[in-house]
Parts: structure tokens; sequence; C-alpha cells
């Protein structure tokens, strides 16, 4: 079967077919940096990240972008509450999204750019657009003509006469229409500016990244890619802009992700309705975050509760826990790997995925109990964990390595050459204590880890253990 998109301009699954063989190219609209992350914003990285990473597996050289948006209104007042310099601001921010992203295996960028930087093609645009009749200054600021081109809200589903209904000219705009939108906003006191033809001032949010996307990827490239709070006005507007200054398709397929719901209401930073992203991760590990992303299909909703995170945790130690069992692997499965790409095929259904991967799970516990050759199940094991970016944190210990190995020699025996294979020996230091009833023994193995904030479980497949 050929590989299926949902693509939102059209609302139906799409052959994917990129408009250069053996490559696709990717705009994925990046973070707004006025404030720290929240679960939501890590749900749009981690979806399009193992989308990303699938096609590359599937043999395609991705050209991945992801902007910075380091000037926007949000941004200049959450400065001013500070009392920092915008600039200060966005790149502390910036720098918190970066560390999160690091944290769940999100991949860095091809390219990354920054606002801030691209301010000529953001005034170049618009000139363009105002020399096409398609927007037009008034009281320093420039605005597009929604109704200048013909087409407008066939992404969002939307029609003119819908979107007229609520609209209205706030104060201190000088737009023709209601329905117009701001490219370019005059300078105000204490904000930053930027010198162009029409007056000083800086752009809008929406210019930001048709500019950056059509620099880095030109006219009519593959995948644009951001959240359904974007669809209208942000994408509609970037289609707008983005085709009414070329004349040609601006983006081939949309894709986007739905929202993390907290008692039933969207994450948001406007309304303070937000789990914190670092918290998260710290309290549930980040591979359980990330676990608990890839359990639903991107296009389907999430609530969030602290079970869900928790079995999250869980499920993500029994998948280390049974590739812990056996250095044994071999080439996958084929039939595993038909069912995952089959699942990944089918507009990256990551939920069926995930459960295709906990099946493999079963049935190489099951031939390990048996003593039977489990080479293909982890093999298969590896492969898929290592396309959704589950990879098994082998940097966990790192951290408590010299620890761990100061308690394998106050037990008289060796460290190991790694920090997995030392926890290996001093679990089964203590299974060989109990077995003779050195409980002493054992309970020194079993404090000494808890110390280090270790919990050893005991199971019918032996003893595992994860950090608290």
């Amino acid at each position: 079967m050929a590989m299926q998109v949902f693509n939102t301009l059209g609302r139906r699954k799409q052959k994917l077919i990129p408009r250069r063989e053996g490559e696709v190219s990717m705009y994925v609209c990046g973070a707004t940096v006025q404030s720290e992350p929240h679960l939501g914003h890590g749900r749009a990285a981690v979806a399009f990240d193992a989308i990303r990473r699938y096609l590359e597996w599937r043999g395609y050289d991705v050209i991945y972008v992801r902007n910075i948006t380091d000037v926007e209104d949000k941004i200049i007042a959450a400065a001013a509450e500070q009392g920092i310099p915008v600039p200060e601001l966005a790149g502390i921010m910036a720098k918190r999204f970066e560390e999160a992203h690091s944290a769940l295996g999100v991949r860095p960028p091809t390219i990354e750019p920054r606002a801030t930087d691209h301010i000529p093609h953001m005034v170049k645009l618009i000139e363009t657009l105002i020399d096409k009749g398609l927007a037009y200054p008034a009281g320093g600021d420039v605005y597009f003509a929604v109704r200048s081109l013909p087409g407008y809200g066939r992404l969002s589903g939307r029609s003119l006469d819908d979107l007229m209904v609520g609209a209205r000219v706030e104060p201190g705009e000088h737009k023709r229409d209601p329905l117009d939108f701001a490219l370019w906003k005059g300078a105000k006191p204490g904000e930053p500016a930027w010198d162009a033809p029409w007056g000083g001032g800086r752009p809008g949010w929406h210019i930001e990244c048709s500019a950056m996307a059509m620099e880095y990827l030109g006219n009519g490239f593959d995948i644009h890619a951001g959240g359904t709070d974007l669809i209208f006005p942000h994408h509609e507007n970037e289609i707008a802009q983005s085709e009414g200054a070329t004349g040609q398709p601006f983006a081939r397929y949309w894709l986007h992700n739905e929202m993390v719901n907290l008692g039933g209401e969207k994450m948001a930073k406007s309304t303070g309705h937000v789990i914190d992203l670092s918290e998260a991760i710290r309290r549930f590990t980040p591979m359980a975050v990330r676990l608990f992303y890839l359990r639903a299909h991107y296009r389907s909703p999430q609530e969030y509760s602290d079970e869900l995170l928790a079995d999250a945790r869980s499920a993500i130690e029994r998948l280390w826990a049974f590739r812990r069992r056996t250095e044994v692997t071999g080439h996958p499965e084929p039939t595993v790997m038909e069912e995952f790409v089959e699942a990944m095929d089918d507009d990256f259904n990551t939920a069926l995925a995930i459960s295709v991967l906990f099946d493999t799970v079963r049935e190489g516990n099951r031939l390990i109990d048996r003593g039977e050759d489990a080479g293909p199940w982890v093999g298969a094991f590896d492969e898929i964990v290592e396309v959704l970016g589950l990879e098994p944190p082998r940097s966990e210990l790192a951290e408590i390595a010299e620890q761990v190995d100061e308690l394998l020699r106050s037990l008289a025996v060796s460290p190991g050459a790694t920090p997995e294979e030392s926890m290996d020996r001093l679990l089964s230091e203590r299974d060989q204590a109990r077995s003779r009833r050195e409980w002493e023994r054992a309970d020194a193995v079993r404090d000494g880890l808890a110390a280090l904030d270790i919990v050893v479980e005991d199971t019918p497949h032996g003893a595992r253990w994860h950090r608290r």
C-alpha cells in the first residue's frame, strides 16, 4: 500500500507523492517563545519528529525546517511584564524549548530560522503584495486585503460570510475591511522595530512563516505541519499571502496534530491552563512522556492525567525490561515489520505501531521463557523503537555510574564494562544472595540501590529496576 497522509487541505487521505523523488521537504511551525513550554507543545514536537524519523527510515532525504518566533505581541507583553528586553526573554525561552525537545528525543531540525533574522525577507514579500494590489499601507501598518484573493478560507472550510460574523476593527487599527489582517505593525514606543519603505515597525505573525518557508523550501514544498489551533487564522493567512505573492501553490500537504486537553479544555498559555512540560519530564521521565504522545494518533485529541503519564512510565519500563533480558538479536521478524509499516503508512498511525511493538515484546518474552530463539523479535523491537525515537535510555545510569560501581566493589564484585552491565551484576548478586538465604547481602544491594533512587521489583521473569 502506498503511503497515505490526511491532508487538511481537502480533508481526505491522499497518496504522499513528494515533489522530488527521494526527498521530502517539511516546514513545521515552531515555538513562539514568550514562556515555558507546556505539555501541548511537546506533542507537536514529538508527533512531527516521529513522522520525520519514519520518512527517513523509509529512505527519504528529509529537509526539516522548524522556525522560532522570537518577536510577536505576546513576547513583547511578557518581556514588559518581567522588565527585561524582548531578545533576552526570547533567548531564555528558546533555550527552554531546546532542552525539552532534546530530552524528548526530538532531533534538531535541518534548519531552524529565527524570525528576527529574516525581517528583510518579510519586507520584500510585503512589498510584492503591495505592488500586486493585494496589500495596502494604512496608518503606519500594512494589511492584506482578504477579499482581493479568491479562495480564502479553503483550508479551514470557512466562507467570507461566516468570517464576517463577529469580525470587527479593533481600536488603533486602520484596515479597510474587518477581515483584513496585519502584515506589518507600525512602531510603538518601547517595542522592537525595523526600517521598512512604509515606515518603521515589525512584522505581523503570519508573514514570518511564509517568508521563512519560501526562503528555505521554495514554492510547492511537500508538507506544512502544526497544531489544529493554527489552521485558522495562521495557516489560512500563510496560504493567502504566499500564493498571492507568487501565484503558485504554497504547500502540497497540510498536516495538523490535535491538542492535549486538561479537564476537557485545550492547554493554552493565554489562559494559564497548562501542565509544564519540563516538570512532566522530570516527574515521569522523558521517554514516558514521549510514549504518552505516541500512544495516540497525532490527529486524535489527548486528555492529560497523572495516571496516564504514570501508566506510560510503567509501560516504558516494560520495554526496557524486555530488552535487558537478552543480548541476542537478529534480522527483524518480517511479519512484525510488515505490520509496523502498514500502521505507519496509514497516516503515521503511531497508536497502532505502539500496539505492534508491545505485541512483539509479549511474543519475545514468551520465546525467551521457553528457551527458544527470540532474535528476530528482538531485532524487530530494536528497529521499531529506533524509528519511533523510543530508544532505551542507555545514559539513564550515567550520572550514578560511579556509585553503582562502588556498590559492587563493596560486595567484592568487579564493575562491568558499562553502567547497564554493572546494574545487571548487582541484580545477579542480589538473586544469588537470596537463593543462598544471605539476606543481609541481598538487603545491602536493595538498600544501596534505593539510596540511588533505583527501585527493584521482583517479577515472574526476574528482577527489574527503574529510576524513582
